[in-house]
């Protein structure tokens, strides 16, 4: 399958990609909706409906949405992400909303050779892990390194 997305024009590929991130994370949200559903009904629903659960439902839903369409530009956490989504009794119009720029984010990087540079960080693992997670690690502290930069203008400026 990679070959064929990676042999296609680029918005053939994008297109591709992004109804395969759509399908994933919706999939992924109704299993977290489903498994609320048969813990509703078990001896885990009088904790679920206490005013804790209920609270911390409405502040994701007010405040929580950059979350879903950011966790697409992740490796693993979507997954995650999309799950907690359904877990937690998200509506599903307001998740949707929130995950299609996400979705677009994820077809377009992969399509513009994300699909390569991973298989290029998987081949670099068989050959040399511990360089493999060297650069990863690095990338994730740049990454959180440029996210603290960030946050300390904002709270500077406001």
């Amino acid at each position: 399958m990679v070959d064929w997305i990676m042999a296609q024009h680029f918005a053939v590929a994008a297109i591709t990609l992004t109804v395969v991130a759509a399908v994933r994370s919706q999939c992924t949200y109704w299993l977290g909706r489903a498994v609320r559903s048969g813990v509703v009904k078990s001896a885990w629903a009088q904790r679920l409906s206490a005013d804790g659960g209920s609270k911390g439902r409405r502040w994701l839903e007010r405040r929580g949405w950059p979350i879903i369409p950011l966790s697409f530009l992740t490796i693993g956490l979507q997954t995650a992400v999309n799950l907690a989504a359904g877990l937690v009794g998200w509506r599903w119009p307001r998740y949707t909303l929130a995950a299609i720029p996400g979705w677009i984010a994820w077809g377009v990087i992969y399509a513009a050779g994300g699909l390569a540079i991973f298989g290029a960080l998987m081949a670099l693992a068989k050959d040399s892990p511990m360089r493999a997670a060297a650069i990863i690690q690095l990338v994730v502290c740049l990454i959180v390194a440029g996210l603290y930069i960030v946050s300390r203008r904002r709270a500077s400026k406001g």
